[in-house]
C-alpha cells in the first residue's frame, strides 16, 4: 500500500499541528498510511520533495498562487483547506477533501 506524504501549512505550524493529528487519526481508521507534517509557510520548499500534497490553512489563502506554482514544479497537489473542517479540526472532512483532490490528480484511486 502506498504511503502518502502530506504537508499542512499555517502561519507558525501550530494550528495545523492539531489538524495534522486529526488527519492522521482519520487516515489510520480508514487503513491509509500517511506521513502528515505540520509546518509554517516558510518551510514549504524544505519539505516539498517528500510530499504528495500540500494543504494550506484557509487564513493563508493569499499564498495559494505562489504555493500552487511551486507545487506544479514538483508535481505536488496544492489544496486550500476549507474553513469549516479547519476550525473544527474535523479530520474526516479534511481526509475526504484530500483524497478527492489526490484522485483528481491521479494519485489516489
Amino acid at each position: 500500500m502506498k504511503q502518502y506524504g502530506v504537508l499542512l501549512i499555517c502561519g507558525g505550524g501550530f494550528s495545523s499541528g492539531f489538524m495534522a493529528k486529526s488527519l492522521r487519526e482519520s487516515a489510520a481508521k480508514k487503513g491509509l498510511t500517511m506521513d502528515v507534517q505540520a509546518r509554517s509557510e516558510s518551510m514549504v520548499e524544505d519539505y516539498i520533495e517528500d510530499v504528495d500534497a500540500i494543504m494550506v490553512g484557509p487564513h493563508l489563502s493569499y499564498l495559494m498562487e505562489d504555493i500552487s506554482a511551486t507545487c506544479e514544479e514538483y508535481g505536488v497537489t496544492p489544496i486550500l483547506m476549507k474553513p469549516d473542517y479547519y476550525k473544527s479540526l474535523d479530520g474526516n472532512a479534511c481526509l475526504e477533501h484530500l483524497l478527492e483532490r489526490l484522485k483528481e490528480d491521479g494519485k489516489y484511486e
